[in-house]
């Protein structure tokens, strides 16, 4: 039955690729590059068909006839199959949320990641451009009582698109004369269609409400962490760590401004180390800075082995803006082409005033930009997931997504190793317990947004009187809270778990060889990691 598992799991890996080219591009799989994902409704029908089918076949093995990497590898795609056939037939995003349409991310990658020959990049391009105004025009035919929020943000998004287009593209024609017009005429084309629609957006009325309400947020949850833990326990023990972790903060400022600690004191700490901050012309040099700076403190302290594969650090691109302020863009596990990850920070926007400038570096100051390179860079996701790239097992399972659970679980438990081993000294040291309150509360921003119809007062006082963020920081989470339902939540849920298992290391203290081993069975949820370290 172990190679009768194999074999059916191939096959459902290679379904679910063909089926979805936004899957096969952070799969790094390229034989989807020259499409857009389809929600026409004969392929929405199709897909779950084939979800079901799946399902099916995964119900006819037996586990028990598995060895412990097989059956893991069941597990997991078990749950990537019922979460894929959850998203089609019940959350419908593709119904209500028009950021599932915007292509930005299909064509950076193409445009910006030189995974093939010029030529085959570029004619894979000018496919998916050509394909843009079909894929907008069964959006208006399928989207409808859009919330008001994706609207405006969705529209932002898609003019960034267009802009990207407009900036990237004739570069990379110029490399091909013989597709140039070609090309061009697609890219001129795509540029209309997008921006019509995000003046489509721009017009539309306000539509239902952007919280899930309990029931489906609570089944996304369930799909998104792949923990046993419930929704009630995760807010109960959010609020306990809210409570533990302003004491903390406390005792660290005290310890900083030489006093007794209190929040006013925390408040006077937060904005001493605040005070030495970037701007919108240094923010991506300091960046670079500290990724070499933090490289050689990991590799000083022998505390995860570093792998040397590319790293860029970019501005966050238009098309992605308004949900995050950073990212890393990693190459999938199933690339074959060396070619970079990219960390992207955004700057100010250009229409800001000079105080709305200021409360956002106020927040990202150098301090807080040296905590958050720990977190997306090194050790965290870069680095995590290029150790996740060198694994291989009997089947693709664990190269076609990842557990947010562990990816974002991971990058937080870094913070804190850091700063345990001394990195930074007391101003990161403040910072990060303000970024570990800002994780505690994202969890009951996402809980009480989507299930208790918390205002926008009320979350805006939670994260700027207890949480110390900055106005513009806590105004872009509330729309945050509202946009990406379940995920606010992979953070804390998946530190506590990580966690759990680097404290098991049997000498007492995790070293290089725990940490390896904790991310050497790809970026799978950290309950997969406990039973394959016998923890």
């Amino acid at each position: 039955m172990s190679d009768s598992f194999v074999s059916r799991a191939e096959r459902i890996v290679d379904a679910l690729l063909e089926s979805d080219p936004s899957l096969a591009m952070w799969s790094g799989d390229h034989r989807g590059d020259g499409r857009l994902p389809d929600f026409s409704a004969d392929a929405v029908a199709s897909r779950a068909s084939m979800l079901r089918e799946a399902s099916h076949v995964l119900t006819e093995v037996d586990e028990d006839d598995l060895g412990t990497d097989d059956a893991v590898d069941l597990e997991l795609l078990t749950t990537k199959v019922s979460g894929a056939l959850f998203d089609v037939t019940e959350l419908r995003e593709h119904e209500w949320n028009p950021l599932v349409y915007n292509p930005g991310m299909l064509l950076n990658t193409l445009l910006t990641r030189p995974s093939a020959p010029v030529e085959d990049r570029l004619s894979a391009l000018v496919e998916r451009l050509n394909a843009i105004p079909d894929s907008l025009a069964t959006a208006k035919s399928n989207l409808s009582d859009i919330p008001a929020v994706y609207s405006s943000t969705g529209a932002a998004q898609f003019r960034g698109t267009a802009g990207l287009i407009g900036h990237e593209l004739p570069g990379l024609a110029a490399q091909v004369p013989g597709l140039q017009a070609k090309a061009s005429a697609a890219g001129d084309q795509a540029v209309a269609a997008l921006r019509d629609f995000a003046d489509w957006l721009s017009a539309q009325p306000d539509g239902r409400s952007p919280r899930l309400g309990r029931a489906l947020w609570e089944a996304k949850l369930w799909h998104r962490l792949d923990t046993p833990v419930s929704a009630a326990s995760l807010l109960k023990d959010a609020y306990q760590a809210l409570e533990e972790t302003t004491a903390e903060l406390h005792e660290a400022a005290g310890r900083f401004m030489g006093e007794a600690g209190s929040s006013e004191v925390a408040r006077a700490a937060l904005l001493r180390s605040a005070a030495d901050r970037p701007g919108n012309d240094t923010v991506l040099s300091r960046a670079r800075d500290l990724v070499d700076e933090t490289t050689r403190f990991v590799r000083d302290r022998d505390l995860v082995s570093l792998i040397d594969d590319p790293l860029e650090i970019v501005e966050l691109p238009a098309f992605a803006r308004g949900v995050t302020v950073a990212y890393v863009d990693a190459p999938g596990a199933l690339e074959t082409a060396k070619v970079p990850t990219f960390y992207a920070i955004s700057p100010a926007p250009d229409n800001w005033s000079a105080e709305q400038v200021e409360s956002y570096f106020s927040e990202y100051n150098n301090h807080m930009l040296a905590n958050l390179t720990v977190h997306e860079a090194m050790p965290g996701h870069y680095l995590q997931l290029a150790h996740a790239r060198r694994y291989r097992g009997r089947t693709r399972v664990r190269q076609i997504g990842f557990s947010g659970t562990f990816v974002e679980g991971w990058a937080v438990y870094a913070e804190e190793m850091m700063q345990q081993h001394g990195y930074g000294g007391p101003e990161v040291a403040v910072q990060r317990l303000k970024m570990k309150l800002r994780m505690i509360i994202n969890v009951i921003l996402d809980q009480q947004v989507h299930c208790e119809d918390m205002d926008r007062d009320d979350a805006l006082h939670l994260m700027t009187v207890q949480g110390h963020q900055a106005e513009r920081e806590a105004a872009g989470k509330w729309d945050r809270a509202r946009l990406s339902s379940t995920q606010l939540s992979t953070y804390f849920a998946g530190y506590r778990e990580v966690a759990r298992i680097a404290d098991s290391c049997p000498s007492g203290r995790p070293d290089r060889a725990w940490h390896d081993a904790m991310l050497s069975h790809g970026s799978i949820p950290p309950r997969h990691v406990a039973t394959l370290m016998g923890v």
